[in-house]
């Protein structure tokens, strides 16, 4: 998920552009509701991520990246 510099790339197969959203989603057949899990996408992908997850019915939320240091 990480380039030789740790600035995260988009979580899409094959794509390798640096990730500017983070994607929080839970499968419930299979996940608590305090258990989440973090996706990392490129403006070209957010929205093909989290339609994907949305469309399994997958409780998610995409939000801005935040920078390295940056506390959430």
């Amino acid at each position: 998920m990480s380039t030789t510099d740790d600035a995260p790339e988009c979580s899409r197969a094959g794509c390798r552009l640096p990730a500017s959203w983070r994607i929080d989603w839970r499968n419930p057949r299979i996940h608590a509701a305090d258990r989440t899990k973090t996706w990392v996408a490129c403006d070209e992908h957010v929205d093909y991520l989290r339609e994907f997850l949305a469309a399994r019915d997958f409780p998610v939320q995409a939000h801005p990246l935040n920078p390295v240091g940056d506390v959430a």
